[in-house]
């Protein structure tokens, strides 16, 4: 990271400097030119030049003050217009000016030496040119001591800040070492919040996204853990009641002991299917809260299908099953497969425990499925919405699991809806209704005249 942050930092930094000390070049060069052609003036400017002759009027000692430069070597010459050396040195040539101008800058050599040179020239009233020259030692030396002066305190003010950076940029991914070394050592089975450091917002958000990862797999883990548990544990009894009523069989010769050994396997396998059934289920409700979607759902045509599926099992136990409130369509927003469920445990409830009357009613957006048995106490309803929780009735007869109930009631609160026990009328009975919520995407039904579908 450091690496990628310094090269184009210090390749603009330096890119910087370079044009700084260009801009600086530039303008000491316009300065050292400025003086050069002040001596030309005051050279050309003790120059006597008239119709007939032209002559300098300094001497070469007064020449040699006029010109005099302690770290330069100056060179001068004054030429006639047909180029012949009026005073000066001789051999010294320069690019003219161009036309219209007065004087022209040039770089040239001269007896070995490269110089700097200006033109001046001169027209009335009788033409004439001066030429100073000098060697560029102390340009050169300006510049180099411009680039020296300018470099040095940058390179070191950009070692300072890769130090700067260096510490910075280590003391912040700190915590994402101790991270990486926390998780590098964790056991896999341990999905415990790793300490979030509070240093950059981004591994704060990075840790707080790694502990929101392993609360939902610690979640699923258990979920697993737990219904493999239930599988493990509620199926050993049936399964074993089964191999048992088979080993009986296989040791019996009559056949009418095997047909009576063989009705009581499939029964025994019907009950641990259902037991399958409600374990599953309750495990989807489990996991249900990460991946539920919700749509519009008819609920009169799901009371409708689900009295359909149940009315040969009630036929068969000799059971009025009905529905009531189906006149008027009524839609929610739900889980289609949550919302069958709630009808396919409460039906199945009150058939194992239930009177000789079932109904499932629809009231606005409340869906009750009620009986004539002998209910629940009200202290005894709270008690068995939890898991492996079963009722007197259901302690008698010695059949199911105790999750029927715990499914309705996990689905309920998956679709925020309200699990509500009551009486089903004066003489005893139990109606157990889930009450949906109102929501802008659900269209209001109504229960008007009651309607009556049943078999019995």
């Amino acid at each position: 990271m450091l690496r990628r942050v310094l090269l184009p930092l210090a390749l603009t930094w330096l890119g910087g400097t370079a044009v700084a000390v260009a801009v600086a070049s530039h303008f000491t060069e316009q300065a050292f030119d400025r003086s050069l052609l002040d001596d030309a003036y005051a050279v050309s400017a003790n120059v006597e030049a008239n119709e007939r002759d032209i002559q300098l009027r300094l001497s070469p000692r007064e020449v040699t003050s006029v010109l005099f430069d302690q770290s330069e070597t100056m060179f001068f010459a004054v030429l006639r217009p047909d180029g012949s050396l009026l005073a000066g040195h001789a051999g010294l040539q320069a690019p003219q000016p161009d036309e219209g101008a007065r004087y022209r800058f040039s770089d040239i050599h001269y007896q070995g030496h490269p110089l700097r040179a200006v033109t001046l020239h001169h027209e009335q009233p009788n033409a004439f040119r001066v030429v100073i020259a000098q060697t560029t030692r102390a340009r050169s030396a300006l510049v180099e001591r411009l680039l020296a002066y300018s470099l040095a305190p940058q390179l070191v003010l950009l070692v300072l800040l890769a130090i700067w950076l260096w510490r910075r940029i280590e003391r912040e991914l700190r915590p994402l070492g101790e991270l990486r070394q926390t998780l590098d050592q964790r056991d896999a089975s341990d999905l415990a919040p790793v300490p979030v450091a509070r240093s950059s917002r981004e591994l704060e958000r990075l840790g707080e996204t790694l502990n929101a990862l392993f609360e939902r797999l610690g979640y699923s883990v258990r979920a697993q853990r737990e219904f493999a548990g239930n599988v493990a544990h509620e199926l050993r009894t049936p399964l074993a009641g089964i191999r048992a009523l088979a080993d009986y069989g296989l040791a019996q010769h009559a056949p009418a002991v095997w047909r009576e050994q063989l009705q009581q396997i499939a029964a025994s396998q019907s009950r641990a299917s259902r037991l399958v059934d409600q374990l599953l289920g309750l495990a989807l409700a489990d996991e249900g809260h990460t991946a539920l979607q919700r749509e519009p759902l008819r609920l009169d045509m799901l009371v409708e299908q689900a009295v359909l599926r149940h009315l040969a099992r009630a036929d068969a136990q000799g059971v009025d099953l009905g529905a009531l409130g189906l006149d008027a369509p009524v839609t929610v927003q739900a889980n289609a497969a949550l919302v069958e469920g709630i009808l396919d445990n409460l039906i199945d409830n009150a058939l194992r425990y239930g009177g000789r009357t079932i109904t499932i009613e629809l009231a606005g957006r409340t869906l009750s499925v009620a009986d004539d048995g002998p209910g629940i106490d009200d202290e005894m309803r709270r008690a068995v919405t939890a898991r492996w929780s079963q009722g007197p009735e259901g302690q008698k007869l010695g059949q199911g699991a105790g999750l029927g109930l715990a499914i309705v009631a996990r689905y309920a609160a998956l679709l925020d809806a309200e699990l509500r026990f009551e009486k089903a009328s004066e003489a005893g009975g139990l109606r157990v209704g889930v009450a949906f919520r109102a929501t802008p995407a659900a269209a209001p039904g109504s229960a008007s005249a009651p309607a009556q579908a049943s078999a019995g």
